[in-house]
This record gives C-alpha cells, structure tokens and sequence, in this order.
C-alpha cells in the first residue's frame, strides 16, 4: 500500500466490488437457497465446498439443481434485496469523479444486473458468471473459469488484470474467499469478514471497512 498521507489522480484510479455482502446487504445466492431449495442438501454441499473440497462452481451447479426456480419466482424476489444504503450516493460520485467502476462476482449476472437496475443503479460494468431461462429452464456459463484453478467459478484476477492499464491505482472491496486473489494486485484494499481475516492472519496491509460509508469517505480524502 501506498503512502498514507497521499492523494491519488482519478485519472488512474480502477475501483472493483464484489457484490454480496459489499454491494448488497446480503448474500443474494445463500438467501435464494433458503427461499427456493427444495430439500437440504444444499447444506453438504456448502460445507464441502467451504471445507476446500470442491470449487464455486460444482457447489453452484448443485445447489441450482436443488432449486425450485423460474423466472418468475425469481424476478419476484430480486427486487426485495437491498443495496448498501451509502452505494448510490458513492456510486455518483465515482462517476462524477471519472473513476472507472468494475463489479466482480462469483454470482450470476442475471441476479445483479435485476437488482442493480431496480436500485437505478445505471450502466455499471459487471462481470460474473452467466445465468438465463430458456423456455423457463435455467441454464448457466462460466466464461471466466480459470480451467488451471478449481477454486472459483469465476477468475475475478483474471478481469481485474484486464480492467486496469498499466500504471492503474488499483482498490479493491469485498469480504468473502473469492476475493482473496485479486485483491492481492491491488494498491489499496478494503476488507471485512473473511478477506479481512485473510488479509489480517496473512499480515497484508488493507483498510478494514464495515459498509460502504467507511470506504466512500476514504476516497473523498484521497482523490485529487
């Protein structure tokens, strides 16, 4: 991390958040096994794929398979998530500022691009793992698989890499295993929850957040 006491040129500056639990007050995907899954099976395969047995995206494809899900139930629940009562405000700001903004999930894109546009949340660059209904049947892709990583469904290094030109200032925000990796390439990084246990076991530098307020006056301190 860089010097603590110096300002930074928006110019460069590339800004990645994860979605659950840093966009959104939850994690959306754990709250639809809740609502949707059929059985509880759904809970080995959560505790295998926390244990390191098995990657996101076998635990993905499980737990989907699990679900009583259509499009219409799920456009039904989409709308009742809630975003980080302080990211619209921060949102608008990075876009006033020039700040490229990239949202990186090992979620669905279907699921954040409903809740983000229902939150007025207006053109934001996301990349996750691919979702749709075909004749209401789900059906699902992992453009970002890393094929020599079994960990996560998708890469987020391998976006975070591309998102940034060379001699980009690089934050990072999130909070959960699949944020681990990428956030190690960037300048600053903003944890909470597991990352943040990573982060603080691993003795990495990060600024621990509680919500998006913390990191918002962070960058309105920082940038030029």
């Amino acid at each position: 991390m860089g010097d603590k006491n110096s300002q930074f040129d928006p110019r460069k500056i590339v800004i990645f958040f994860d979605f659950d639990n840093t966009i959104a007050t939850c994690d959306v995907f754990d709250n639809m096994l809740l609502l949707f899954s059929r059985d509880d099976r759904w809970v080995e395969l959560e505790k295998r794929w926390r244990s390191g047995r098995i990657g996101s995206k076998t635990c993905l494809e499980g737990q989907l398979r699990g679900m009583d899900l259509n499009k219409r139930s799920l456009d039904a629940y989409l709308p009742k998530i809630k975003l980080d009562p302080y990211f619209k405000e921060f949102y608008r700001f990075l876009r006033h500022k020039k700040i490229k903004i990239v949202i990186l999930s090992d979620n669905f894109d279907y699921i954040l691009n409903r809740v983000l546009k229902t939150n007025d949340i207006k053109n934001p660059k996301v990349f996750a793992n691919k979702l749709k209904f075909t004749r209401n049947r789900v059906t699902t892709d992992y453009p970002f698989k890393n094929k020599d990583c079994q960990i996560c469904a998708h890469c987020k290094t391998k976006n975070l890499l591309a998102e940034s030109p060379k001699g980009s200032i690089i934050f990072y925000v999130g909070d959960g295993a699949s944020d681990v990796c990428p956030a190690k390439y960037a300048n600053v990084v903003f944890a909470k929850d597991s990352l943040l246990r990573h982060f603080k076991d691993s003795k990495l530098d990060y600024v621990a957040f509680r919500n998006l307020k913390d990191v918002f006056i962070y960058l309105k301190r920082k940038v030029k």
